[in-house]
């Protein structure tokens, strides 16, 4: 019973999904789904990624929080729309909440939307919100071991940031091993090493999602 209340309610959200997926590449507008555990740097490679970008691109931004606003607060500080989604408790957001959140926003202006998803390495994983990509975040101080250990969230991931690697020297961290089962479980993501505190790889990052961005674009384009 469990399992097929399970299969019935992914079935009705990737409908859902599929729905917004198309609403949203008729417009070409970039959709990102922004993962990691809590802590990793999500909320600050969000804002670091706005300052760089949004004098050349509208953006706007669904902050997913089991209850408060508080990262919501931060990214409107930036100068772009936000609407915050709490859970109350759920881990993780779904294709209806997004669905819900996109009314609020004038999608005609926009170019790209970034999904803050929940702080949660598994759940989130399971769950398509109409996302062109899923981009997971994954901090130095996290340890190794977290790809092996949810192996879901990182095979779906287009790009896997590692955060923090300022603090490299001061943690047990096996860089080595790291990208090596990275490599293994999602052979074809982009693997980007940053530091959102120094600014280190940021560019890289920056480049990537530029190009995605504009490959959206002339697809878009060439489907009118």
């Amino acid at each position: 019973m469990e399992i097929r209340v399970m299969a019935n309610i992914l079935e009705q959200n990737d409908r859902i999904a599929d729905e917004l997926k198309a609403a949203l590449g008729a417009q070409g507008i970039f959709a990102l789904n922004l993962l990691g555990s809590p802590g990793s740097g999500k909320t600050t490679l969000l804002e670091n990624t706005l300052a760089a970008l949004k004098d050349e691109m509208n953006i706007a931004v669904i902050e997913g929080d089991l209850f408060t606003s508080k990262d919501a607060e931060r990214i409107a500080r930036q100068g772009v729309p936000v609407i915050q989604i709490n859970t109350g408790g759920g881990c993780h957001l779904d294709a209806n909440m997004v669905r819900n959140a996109l009314a609020g926003l004038e999608l005609a202006a926009l170019d790209l939307i970034i999904i803050e998803n929940v702080g949660n390495l598994v759940c989130p994983a399971e769950f398509d919100i109409g996302e062109d990509c899923k981009v997971t975040v994954l901090s130095i101080t996290e340890g190794e071991d977290k790809p092996l250990k949810y192996p879901l969230v990182f095979k779906q991931a287009e790009a896997v940031i590692l955060n923090k690697v300022d603090l490299l020297p001061y943690t047990s961290f096996d860089m080595e091993a790291a990208c090596e089962d990275l490599s293994s479980i999602s052979p074809g993501a982009a693997l980007l090493l940053v530091s959102c505190r120094t600014g280190e790889g940021l560019l890289d990052w920056y480049s990537w999602l530029r190009q995605r961005i504009a490959q959206k674009k002339t697809r878009s384009q060439a489907d009118d």
